[in-house]
């Protein structure tokens, strides 16, 4: 599975988890998806052949469903709950959950056999 991670995420996850070996990107680090619209983001994972990493369900939740009933190729949401403090502090524990999260899942659209999203278990 290869990753987005939304705007809210910062970009040194993304850089951590490509030094284990996972293709991921943060919105941040591609100056085309830089204050952009959620979206222009989800039509770039399209594209990307990636699943978004969000806790912006209420975004990307529709985005998904009208994508889906159009029969538009996703690769569906990694969605971080709520409780999670997007902070340095949980950078660990975030980089942690999200490189077990790709190695039990390698195929490109694992959330889409998940019926289009996949819950990070953040400890």
């Amino acid at each position: 599975m290869k990753l987005l991670l939304d705007e809210h995420f910062s970009p040194e996850i993304a850089r951590q988890l490509r030094k284990l070996g996972h293709d991921v990107v943060a919105v941040k680090e591609q100056p085309s998806l830089i204050a952009r619209t959620d979206r222009v983001h989800f039509a770039s994972t399209s594209q990307q052949q990636r699943a978004i990493v969000t806790q912006d369900l209420g975004d990307f939740r529709p985005l998904l469903t009208q994508a889906m009933r159009a029969g538009t190729k996703t690769y569906g949401l990694v969605c971080v709950p709520s409780r999670v403090k997007l902070s340095r502090k949980a950078f660990g524990a975030l980089t942690e959950a999200l490189d077990e999260l790709l190695r039990r899942n390698p195929d490109d659209d694992a959330a889409m056999k998940a019926g289009g999203e996949i819950w990070l278990a953040v400890l």
